[in-house]
């Protein structure tokens, strides 16, 4: 009987440190899992600081944005917009920039408002000559002739893209609305050289394969 109650308190001394050593285990990972919630929450309040800083630089950029459109649109709208005729020697956007400038002479291109971008073609050039724009700009100045049928004068201007800019990427097509040009002048031969040029010069570009084109209708026409 001695035997079985030792036996007895040491089992219970047992349990005892069982228990005890179980409830360290379940109090060591109630721990951790507060300590990773305390961490999923900070990284949560982060989250939605940074999406709130976020949201507000995207709002403080927006408004930024939208005062520049609008001031510019004010600049513009007095002598563009609104008018008729742009006043000789002022840019389509005093004070903008040469992007601004082109930009805007090109969108009175393609609304057929030609005299005025012509006008506005010719300001850019003589405000902002060392532009990367400035090949462009004279090629659509010469377009904006060319448009109205003022051939002579539309065949000058094209003719300085090639020897003011002879590295451009518009080389091509001035020579080929060259070629246009003396054509609608009846300068047969000059249309001819002109655009054979474009063949021989620049043979795998839309332009050469106009200008073939162009030969073969001449060539059906007789002249």
């Amino acid at each position: 009987m001695a035997r079985i109650a030792e036996l007895e308190r040491r089992l219970a001394t047992i349990e005892r440190i069982v228990d005890n050593q179980s409830l360290v285990q379940m109090t060591q990972q109630v721990d951790a899992l507060e300590r990773r919630a305390d961490q999923l929450q900070g990284d949560s309040e982060t989250l939605q600081h940074n999406s709130t800083a976020t949201a507000e630089r995207q709002r403080q950029l927006y408004a930024d944005l939208d005062s520049r459109i609008q001031a510019l649109e004010a600049r513009g709208s007095g002598s563009i917009l609104d008018a008729g005729t742009l006043p000789p020697g002022q840019l389509p956007v005093p004070g903008g920039s040469d992007r601004d400038n082109y930009q805007v002479a090109f969108e009175m291109l393609k609304e057929e408002r030609y005299d005025m971008a012509a006008a506005a073609f010719q300001q850019f050039l003589v405000a902002f000559p060392n532009s990367e724009l400035a090949d462009n700009a004279q090629y659509w100045l010469a377009e904006s002739y060319y448009a109205t049928d003022k051939f002579e004068q539309a065949l000058r201007d094209f003719e300085v893209v090639i020897n003011d800019y002879p590295r451009s990427r518009k080389v091509p097509d001035a020579l080929l609305k060259m070629g246009y040009c003396n054509y609608s002048l009846e300068q047969w031969d000059a249309a001819r050289v002109t655009l054979t040029r474009v063949q021989v010069d620049y043979p795998e570009t839309t332009a050469a394969r106009l200008a073939g084109q162009y030969l073969k209708r001449m060539d059906s026409e007789g002249v």
